[in-house]
């Protein structure tokens, strides 16, 4: 069996040259949290097992990602770097590997172009094409309310869930568990799944959103987004099928570290990488 990821998420803002890490919640509300690669060195040395870079404005004001602080970071980090936004080529992924990331995260341009994720996972690798699917969910009074989408009971009534563009800026219609099943098929090795409804909420991951998706996909679910005790860590990795788990706002502030949740996870029977 292989060991459960953990995996720290820098939401990064390109305001300033050096680049700032910020965390929202529900994708608003953003707060100031560190600079980009301090933050990654400091994950790497307490053992993350990867480290996400996300530029959350890249794709809305349609412009490159952020090259150097991929280039600075790489030089001090050595575990694999995700990174995400404003990618909607080939070369534009081209750019961010030569600069030192292992694997691109592609979001906007995969749901307005479907073949991105094709020629990405043919030219680089499935293993280095990660597909993000922000998700909101949408409620509705009966499953024929939504008769092309895949419905699902929760505690709160029936509910399918919409995939979101534009760093949660605009909802496409897209069925995200559909879109996960299709990103697979065209190559994508990865999902990054968040729910935008507990992103940043620290009140545990939407547990029905990543099980319904892991259980339909046969690629590493990372689940995101509502990160707020170890327990609910442990929850996500024993009652869906998530390979990994990404989490901000416990480790920007020091609510705990990552070595703490990796000792909690190994208590309890979870397997995890100990350095």
């Amino acid at each position: 069996m292989l060991c459960k990821r953990i995996i720290p998420c820098l939401d990064c803002d390109l305001a300033v040259p050096e680049g700032r890490v910020v965390k929202g919640v529900e994708f608003k509300q953003i707060r100031y949290a560190g600079i980009p690669w301090q933050l990654a060195k400091k994950y790497y040395e307490d053992g993350a097992d990867e480290i996400v870079f996300l530029d959350i404005t890249a794709s809305h004001e349609r412009r490159e990602t952020m090259i150097h602080i991929i280039e600075k970071t790489a030089e001090n980090v050595f575990v694999p770097l995700t990174v995400g936004g404003g990618i909607r080529t080939v070369e534009d992924a081209k750019k961010v590997f030569n600069a030192g990331a292992d694997k691109v995260s592609i979001n906007t341009a995969a749901i307005q172009n479907p073949n991105l994720v094709n020629e990405i996972s043919k030219y680089f690798g499935s293993q280095a094409c990660v597909v993000a699917i922000d998700a909101k969910r949408r409620y509705v009074k009966s499953p024929d309310e939504a008769e092309d989408k895949i419905v699902v009971k929760t505690s709160e009534g029936y509910c399918w869930f919409e995939c979101s563009i534009y760093g949660g800026r605009k909802f496409t219609g897209v069925d995200a568990i559909k879109w996960a099943m299709e990103v697979e098929e065209r190559g994508a090795g990865e999902i990054l799944l968040t729910s935008m409804d507990r992103d940043g909420t620290v009140e545990g991951y939407d547990l029905i959103l990543t099980g319904e998706v892991s259980r339909r996909v046969n690629i590493p679910v990372i689940a995101s987004g509502g990160c707020g005790t170890l327990k609910h860590i442990y929850e996500v990795f024993t009652k869906t099928q998530a390979t990994a788990a990404l989490a901000a706002s416990i480790f920007h502030y020091g609510t705990y570290s990552i070595k703490e949740v990796k000792e909690y996870l190994a208590g309890r029977g979870v397997r995890v990488r100990l350095e």
